[in-house]
């Protein structure tokens, strides 16, 4: 009987972890995650910045559309929501139709910007990065049309 009772003890003993197994895995994951959150993070921002680019892209084409359907770019007044509805200020589009669904937002969650006459081409359309300002470095650059 003394068997089977050392037995159950040694296994009772084998079943859990101590404390020094239990420190030694959470120094290990808390080492990993020291170095990889940091990259995980960079990785939005570029994310971001990627999303924001694809946007600015896909509103010149829709403004480039416009124009070829109604000889002009719409008016600073009338902005990007002319691609969505039709103006109402004049000039009055010849050959409107929708051409987006519906208006994007950055990535920041901020409008894009358009400027009729741009300053880096002949319309320009931006997002003011993360920052939320006009210029900007790094990841709070503008992500604009002329790029």
């Amino acid at each position: 009987m003394s068997a089977s009772l050392s037995l159950a003890g040694r296994l009772r003993r084998a079943a859990g972890f101590t404390l020094i197994e239990l420190m030694v895995v959470l120094v290990i994951i808390g080492v990993l995650a020291a170095l990889i959150v940091p990259n995980v993070l960079d990785r939005t921002d570029d994310a971001r910045a990627t999303a924001a680019r694809t946007d600015v892209h896909n509103l010149m084409q829709a403004l480039k559309l416009y124009k070829l359907d109604n000889q002009r770019f719409p008016t600073a007044e009338q902005g990007l929501l002319a691609l969505v509805q039709r103006p109402a200020t004049a000039p009055a589009p010849t050959n409107w139709k929708p051409y987006l669904e519906k208006l994007p937002n950055d990535p920041w969650g901020r409008p894009y910007q358009y400027l009729n006459p741009g300053i880096q081409g002949e319309v320009d359309v931006m997002s003011f990065g993360a920052d939320g300002a006009s210029g900007g470095e790094g990841k709070n650059a503008d992500i604009g049309s002329w790029q």
